[in-house]
């Protein structure tokens, strides 16, 4: 058998078991945790945009609770400093950080949103209620992109740890686990909301 009829029969072979070792499939999940990424961060971004203008309709009715205003406000300007690019989803302290930056917002929001409760003429507000319904539809769009960002990084993480794709995703990529989205430990306490002026 000569050389170059070996070589026409060994290049299948070979290009199939290279096929089988994840060249083609860990790139495709790591676009994929990517793109959950990305749709994750746009639902971020509208809660952050609209945090302004519930802020702002709420001044004219609840002056008194002026600390809720700003607590909101604080924890709004800290998750939007502390940034995520695609490239740092395998490091655990930056998604971490992250993460806490955001759990911080979703709880100072919570007191921000009952507030209708302390003031009737803040529940008739038909602009007030509109923010809150658009929020409280992020809040939802929020916590379904993460279930699919965490659903992503899973698909990954397994893809990049199992034969015949780990040997591909070691060899020719160097891929690391990507970190899942975890729920903040400030998630599990209700917290306090205290309307009562004294």
């Amino acid at each position: 058998m000569t050389a170059v009829r070996r070589f026409g029969l060994l290049a299948p072979l070979a290009a199939f078991s290279l096929a089988g070792c994840g060249l083609n499939s860990v790139p495709t999940a790591e676009e994929q945790v990517n793109a959950a990424w990305g749709n994750l961060q746009a639902d971020y971004q509208r809660r952050a945009d609209l945090i302004p203008n519930l802020v702002e309709t709420v001044k004219g009715y609840a002056k008194q609770e002026s600390g809720v205003l700003i607590a909101v406000t604080q924890a709004r300007a800290e998750a939007g400093r502390v940034q995520l690019a695609p490239g740092d989803l395998d490091d655990p302290a930056k998604v971490k950080a992250f993460n806490d930056a955001q759990g911080r917002l979703t709880q100072a929001i919570i007191p921000l949103q009952r507030l209708q409760e302390a003031y009737p003429d803040l529940k008739s507000n038909q602009n007030f209620l509109a923010l809150q319904d658009q929020l409280e539809g992020t809040e939802n769009r929020i916590n379904a992109s993460r279930r699919d960002y965490n659903g992503a990084v899973q698909a990954y993480n397994t893809r990049i740890r199992t034969f015949p794709d780990a040997i591909g995703a070691k060899v020719f990529y160097g891929a690391k686990p990507k970190v899942p989205f975890e729920a903040a430990a400030a998630a599990q306490e209700a917290p306090s909301v205290n309307f009562n002026a004294s």
